[in-house]
């Protein structure tokens, strides 16, 4: 192997990974103008075109398709080993891609995540808030953090927040209007907020009796992808909403709110952060793991 060829393989496998020159020079740290040229060069070396460009998109030829096959695990190796040098340094240094949902980001990264940047100066992190499921090894993240049902299951899974609870709860002006549900189907007879989920689906409410889980889907006036919005609907008086313990629980204890169907209303596990199943997890995604944890 020459010299360069290995910065130029990986140049063309952020390329081709990212389909864009002006992306992948952006990661690699280089202009467009100096990747192309750097492209166009492996592909003489190597005596066959790697990359279909247009005006508008670039994507790897099938050579390069059977190219970047081979050497992206080769390349994940070799960031790993590199990596791994970190214990013999006194400071973890490295690179960590998150995918969170909101209240991930709101709830647990919010209240940690500046204090592990002071404590690991040399630790790059980047945080993609999105509420939608993300396939995290074709997306390129090392990590994801969601709610433990939605974390597919040959993934690692490690809890960085307690066990949550959802609960019913309506303004005392909301229920001078409506009688307080005595049994989960009594929820049929109000006036609820919906969240709709990515899917399109509005969220069902998880309720339990003597161990058997079964959901309520109860009439909604109002439904949005908001939780902001729907929580101010239900502190309106407008309707009953679904929401976390923790969010309400200073109002439910000062009266603002009332708690109903509470024996219903059971604890499920919290937020989890997952990554792929690998022998050795990087430094750097190691040391944030044991931050969230604390």
């Amino acid at each position: 192997m020459e010299r360069n060829d290995l910065n130029d393989l990986l140049a063309f496998a952020t390329v081709a990974q990212e389909r864009s020159f002006t992306r992948a020079a952006a990661k690699l740290g280089i202009s467009a103008s100096a990747l192309s040229h750097a492209m166009r060069n492996l592909e003489a070396r190597l005596d066959v075109r790697l990359l279909a460009r247009t005006t508008r998109s670039v994507a790897p030829t099938e050579a390069g398709a059977r190219l970047l096959d081979t050497v992206s695990p080769a390349l994940a190796h070799i960031d790993e080993g590199l990596a791994a040098l970190a214990h013999w340094r006194e400071r973890v240094s490295g690179k960590v891609k998150i995918t969170a949902s909101t209240y991930a980001a709101q709830t647990i990264l919010l209240r940690k995540l500046p204090a592990f940047l002071l404590a690991h100066p040399d630790v790059h992190v980047e945080i993609n808030v999105e509420d939608g499921l993300t396939d995290i090894v074709a997306a390129g993240f090392d990590a994801g953090i969601r709610f433990h049902m939605s974390v597919d299951k040959d993934m690692i899974a490690i809890p960085v927040g307690p066990a949550l609870r959802a609960v019913i709860v309506g303004t005392p002006s909301y229920f001078d209007r409506y009688p307080q549900p005595r049994v989960p189907s009594d929820l049929h007879d109000h006036v609820c907020v919906g969240f709709r989920l990515k899917s399109g689906a509005i969220m069902p409410w998880d309720l339990e009796e003597a161990g058997r889980e079964f959901q309520i889907r109860p009439t909604v006036q109002f439904v949005a992808n908001d939780g902001p919005l729907m929580a101010a609907a239900v502190r309106a008086g407008a309707a009953l909403g679904y929401m976390m313990e923790e969010e309400v629980v200073e109002e439910i204890a000062d009266g603002r709110l009332i708690q109903v169907l509470d024996r219903w209303c059971v604890p499920f596990p919290g937020l989890h952060l997952y990554h792929p199943s690998r022998r050795q997890s990087p430094p750097a995604l190691r040391a944030l793991i044991s931050a969230l944890r604390e």
